[in-house]
């Protein structure tokens, strides 16, 4: 299986791509992450798993063609982008309607 994780370099996305990498069942020939890298995402959270499955695209879900072109080559989606700081959804709404609604 061909996995494609969005906001997977957050805390419960990476945590996610290390179960996947572990789970037998799981049957697990890629994983590519994709992730805007913003204030929640940090790539030291995918760099403590050594495997060469994971591949890591940096990019916005709310780029049509990127995310076309991910989706043709992957079996599977699991999405974790998203904007989720309450305060920063005060202070800056706009950025949270693009990437939690248009976004997914």
């Amino acid at each position: 299986m061909r996995y494609l994780l969005t906001g997977a370099a957050g805390f419960i996305g990476s945590n996610f791509a290390k179960y996947l990498i572990n789970l037998e069942q799981a049957d697990c020939e890629r994983i590519t992450v994709l992730d805007k890298l913003t204030y929640a995402g940090n790539l030291e959270n995918l760099a403590v798993i050594k495997d060469s499955r994971i591949e890591f695209v940096e990019g916005d879900i709310c780029d049509n063609s990127l995310a076309a072109n991910l989706l043709t080559n992957h079996d599977v989606v699991f999405h974790f982008a998203a904007e989720s700081h309450v305060d920063r959804s005060i202070s800056g709404p706009s950025d949270f309607v693009q990437t939690n609604v248009v976004g997914t």
